[in-house]
């Protein structure tokens, strides 16, 4: 039953509850209907017992209501005394309230009877205090330039400019712009303004250029390079809402530097030597990069790491705690960005931001111009103490033309050395447009690379400072009246509206970057000996002007071959205002605004300059601009796309690439028209050596081309974005120098029948597929069967002995022609072989050979390397045929005669003779030209040949004897001895073919029945023809029956 539900029934009487819950619902109804209980109850057989659970229910129902009264009962007393108490109070109150309203009355009317006299004495003590509060300010304020002048000393600047902005607004209240004492504390804080300006922008200045105390390079840029640390941490701050730059940190606030920004943001480093570290995005939590300086400490952020991260700075402790030093305190800015800010923030509340801007830009130049030099100086001292270290108890090294004759010298006595007594270095130097130290791996390209690198990298690290100074001041350009209170008189124009140039005296991040690149560029117009004075000259009458002029190997003077150009970088054209020039006219910006223009002083360091040199120029500008681009804010990004780079690049395409080709032009016409060019070379060594260093005897005018090759293809690597141009070029030099091999391949095989039939296609197939060429330069790799190979074999032999009788005119009689032939072989396939490994050294890039399809070659260089290997595998079947075709020559003497000797002779006949001689004397003077493999290919198809034609021999001859038979075998035996005595050719193969050539004219000697025994054994050691010219042929004294070649047919067709 649930109204009876929250009734407080005790614990031990829970069986109320029960009894409560039997009871029916309707009699807790709202509205209690009786009649239907009491028709119930007479209407029921037990009237008694109905009415007794009545009396039942309504027992519990009071036993319930008496618990409710029990418990209720102490609660309904509290509340009616609680009551009482309150009422009393309220009449008490009542009472009070009424007696305080007369007392506040008489109050009143005590009060408003003195009321004229307290105002008087109220408005004296308030005047009293405003006259000790000015008396207090004036005696401060008189004390206020002694201690600006002391926090000047201790360089705590920041609060200085806090001091004197806060007495400025003082002097300017209301109450002390008459007072006379003052005038002179005004004039000595007009005067201490300035120079607390010229303090901070002289510590601006030095940070700028990485010499102040808090810089981000330890050491100073003066220092030699071993000293200079080599890796640094790039950073720049941003605090603006605009689009920034990939090397910053968006900093949002309210305040003049964004204090939202420096307390929330994250400031990260980056190395500028690593590339892939320049977009900004660094997944390390770290913030300080260690720097390694010379007496091996470690140096944290560029500077010494006094306090941690968020601590305020040193120079902010005596300042008065406001924004910007809560910012800077919470910043993860690098020290030196820090340290550059506060600069920045003391210059606007100067208002000196103009009056700075336009010192600094008077000042880029000579500064970036010194401190060049400086560099240069330094490698110059550098390279001096380490060649004193060097050269101890030589004399003192003369600089200058000495020094280049000393190392051409030594370059020339090194490559004096090879084996074969001759010199490379000869011939490379004959041709060469370049002396050995302006090659590609020569020492003034990696010196002028040396140079320029760490020149550059110099220059990066100062263009961060200023990327750093130019987004502040372009952000303070887009700001005004931010902690600059406005009674300050300023010389800034604050208005928003007015250009951001013009309030930063014209110095924008625009600036030092065309700055730095102008000054970048006069010195590599410096090291490549070119003059920027002129106009620029047209590039195809620049190559008429170099191709007109004589080869030779001699350096270039600079007044005659120096290249004209116009510079594309100029000073910007700054606005300075008024107080900036005088400024500039006081002297600060005379320290250096005449500096010394006449040039940097390369020529110290470099042992060589000319223009070659862009190649090592190029490299360092590429990276260089790709440093710069990166660290510059997105909308000064265009800036980096037309500059040094730029300027480079068309230089190398308009004069380096031009003057290139028309020197090595020369110098291959040089290299292949001269007499000795494809003359075999002396040689003291019998035998050949594959190392060209060591002997091998590669003709001098392909070892001039092949060194030529690899020169211009090392121009190649080192400007890779040109490689497809130079590697043309290359293809243009050994398609003349090809053309000129074959001439000289022509001139010793012309109208030759070697060389005819090596042109025919049924006899280059079969040579092909001859196991020998195996050995060919063009056939390497391939594979044939031995059955295949001897069937080859024989095919060719048979083609050329149809060509009997052969006469002597067909034949290459001049073994000079034939060892010019072995020599231009091995000289071709050695240009092959560098060619090819050439072409996998350079690769042509996917971007150059689609973006300038114009230029790039349609052919690569392994295709004429396969040129090449051609020409030295026709050079070899030349005189391999040659060598067969003398042997059928000497040979075809046995045909058409008698051998009927009438005695066992001693020699051999005279042919035989004639023809070994000519084997061994060959032999001996190709030996040093071709490889052993090479000689087996040339000389091993003569013992082939002459068994099969010493075989064929007996069809045409008339009549033979025993003699005769001994004979022929003698001359077998020379032969064979001739062969073996070659080195590389397989003597066992050689005794088994000429074996065989004795077997069979020994098979003459035979009686007809045991000619006939033995055709049965070995029916196919020879074919049906050669055994039937056994028969056929006269051989005085031997019986031969009628039916003797019937019967001989007869075996050989079972």
């Amino acid at each position: 039953m649930g109204f009876f539900d929250g009734l407080p029934v005790p614990p031990d009487k829970a069986y109320l509850r029960e009894e409560l819950a039997r009871i029916d619902e309707s009699w807790a109804a709202a509205r209690f209907d009786s009649l239907p209980h009491v028709v119930h109850i007479l209407t029921s057989k037990d009237r008694e017992g109905e009415v007794q659970v009545l009396k039942e229910q309504s027992d519990v129902v009071e036993e319930v209501v008496d618990e409710v009264v029990h418990s209720y009962h102490g609660g309904f007393n509290k509340a009616i005394q609680n009551y009482s108490q309150i009422l009393r109070l309220f009449s008490e109150s009542a009472e009070k309230i009424t007696e305080l309203k007369r007392d506040l009355t008489d109050a009143k009317m005590s009060v408003g009877a003195r009321n004229k006299q307290l105002h008087q004495l109220w408005y004296r003590s308030v005047t009293l205090r405003h006259i000790i509060s000015l008396l207090d300010q004036i005696e401060g304020i008189a004390k206020v330039p002694s201690r600006i002048e002391k926090l000047i000393a201790e360089k705590q600047f920041y609060a200085a400019v806090q001091v004197y902005v806060q007495s400025s607004l003082m002097l300017e209240r209301e109450g002390l712009q008459t007072v006379g004492a003052l005038q002179d504390v005004r004039s000595e804080l007009t005067k201490l303004r300035g120079v607390l300006f010229f303090k901070i922008l002289d510590d601006l200045h030095a940070h700028l250029y990485n010499k102040g105390e808090y810089s981000l390079v330890a050491s100073s840029i003066y220092e030699r390079d071993d000293e200079v640390p080599t890796t640094t941490a790039v950073a720049a701050t941003r605090i603006s809402s605009q689009p920034l730059s990939r090397r910053t940190r968006t900093l949002k606030g309210d305040s003049q530097f964004g204090v939202n920004g420096l307390m929330n943001g994250s400031y990260k480093t980056t190395s500028v030597d690593e590339g892939s570290s320049l977009d900004g995005h660094d997944e390390e939590g770290s913030v300080e990069h260690d720097e390694a300086i010379p007496d091996g400490h470690i140096v944290r952020n560029g500077a010494d790491n006094k306090f941690p991260t968020h601590q305020l700075p040193p120079w902010l402790s005596d300042s008065t705690p406001d924004e910007f030093i809560e910012a800077i305190g919470k910043s993860d800015a690098p020290v030196h960005v820090k340290y550059l800010q506060t600069l920045v923030q003391c210059l606007c509340m100067l208002g000196k931001v103009a009056a700075a801007g336009a010192i600094i830009c008077q000042r880029l130049r000579p500064t970036i111009h010194e401190i060049i030099i400086s560099k240069i100086k330094a490698h110059a001292e550098l390279a001096s103490s380490s060649k004193c270290v060097a050269s101890q108890g030589d004399r003192t090294s003369v600089a200058g033309l000495h020094l280049i004759k000393g190392q051409l010298e030594g370059y020339r006595a090194l490559k004096e050395k090879h084996q074969n007594g001759k010199s490379n270095s000869g011939t490379l130097l004959a041709v060469s447009p370049v002396s050995p130290l302006m090659a590609p791996a020569g020492k003034a390209q990696a010196t002028a690379r040396e140079l320029l690198d760490s020149i550059l990298d110099t220059v990066v690290k100062i263009f961060e400072n200023h990327v750093v100074i130019g987004e502040l001041l372009e952000l303070k350009s887009a700001q005004h009246d931010i902690n600059t209170p406005k009674s300050l008189p300023t010389d800034v124009n604050w208005n928003p509206d007015s250009e951001a140039s013009q309030v930063t005296g014209g110095y924008t991040i625009s600036l030092p970057l065309t700055v730095f690149q102008s000054e970048c560029q006069q010195l590599i117009c410096e090291i490549l000996r070119a003059t920027p004075e002129a106009a620029s000259v047209d590039a195809a009458a620049q190559t008429a002007k170099l191709a007109s002029k004589n080869p030779g190997k001699e350096k270039r003077d600079a007044s005659e071959d120096g290249l004209t150009f116009t510079f594309r970088f100029t000073d910007a054209t700054v606005s300075i205002s008024n107080q900036g020039v005088d400024l500039i006219r006081q002297g600060w910006g005379k320290r250096g605004s005449n500096a010394s223009q006449e040039g940097y002083g390369s020529a110290a360091v470099l042992p060589e300059q000319g223009i070659y040199l862009a190649a090592s120029v190029y490299r360092p500008v590429l990276q260089f601009t790709d440093k710069i681009t990166s660290m510059l804010p997105r909308k000064h990004s265009q800036l980096g796309n037309d500059g040094l780079l730029t300027f480079v690049e068309n230089f190398v395409k308009d004069h380096l690439l031009p003057t290139m080709f028309v020197d090595y032009r020369k110098g291959v016409q040089q290299a292949i028209s001269s007499p000795a060019a494809f003359r075999p070379r002396a040689h003291t060594t019998t035998t050949y050596t594959p190392i060209v260093e060591k002997g091998r005897p590669i003709l001098q005018g392909l070892l001039a081309i092949d060194l030529l090759a690899k020169e211009v293809l090392g121009w190649a690597q080192a400007m890779p974005k040109f490689s497809a141009d130079l590697v043309k070029y290359v293809q243009t030099f050994l398609e003349r120098t090809y053309e000129r091999c074959r001439t000289s391949y022509m001139e010793a095989v012309l109208e030759k029948l070697s060389y005819m039939l090596i042109g025919r296609h049924d006899i280059e197939r079969l040579m092909r597929l001859d196991p020998a060429s195996a050995c060919l330069p063009s056939l390497r790799g391939q594979s044939i069967s031995h059955s295949e190979g001897a069937d080859t074999e024989l095919e060719l032999s048979e083609l050329f002995l149809g060509l009997r009788p052969i006469k002597q005119d067909n034949l290459i009689r001049d073994d000079n022609k034939l060892i010019l032939l072995a020599s231009l072989s091995d000289s071709l396939e050695y240009v092959a072989d560098s060619i090819e490994k050439l072409g996998q050294a350079v690769p042509l890039s996917a971007s150059q050979a689609e973006g300038n399809s114009k230029t790039a070659p349609t052919r690569n260089l392994a295709s004429f390397a396969d040129e090449y290997r051609k020409l030295s595998t026709d050079c070899l079947k030349v005189l391999r045929v040659e060598m067969q075709l003398e042997t059928i020559f000497h040979l075809q003497e046995m045909t058409n005669r008698e051998y009927l000797e009438d005695q066992d002779a001693e020699e051999p006949d005279n042919f035989i003779i004639s023809l070994t001689a000519q084997i061994t004397r060959r032999d001996e003077e190709m030996a040093p030209f071709i490889s052993g493999e090479k000689r087996n290919y040339v000389f091993g198809g003569i013992c082939g040949i002459a068994a099969n034609a010493s075989i064929k021999a007996l069809a045409d001859m008339r009549s033979i004897n025993l003699f005769g038979v001994q004979q022929i075998c003698r001359n077998s035996i020379a032969l064979e001895q001739a062969l073996a005595a070659i080195p590389f050719i397989d003597g066992e193969a050689v005794q088994q073919r000429l074996d065989l050539v004795r077997t069979y004219f020994e098979l003459l000697n035979m009686p007809f029945e045991a000619l006939i025994a033995f055709v049965v054994e070995h029916d196919q050691m020879f074919t049906a023809t050669e055994y039937s010219n056994l028969l056929k042929v006269n051989v005085p004294g031997r019986e031969t029956p009628p039916d003797a070649q019937a019967r001989l047919s007869e075996i050989l067709s079972h």
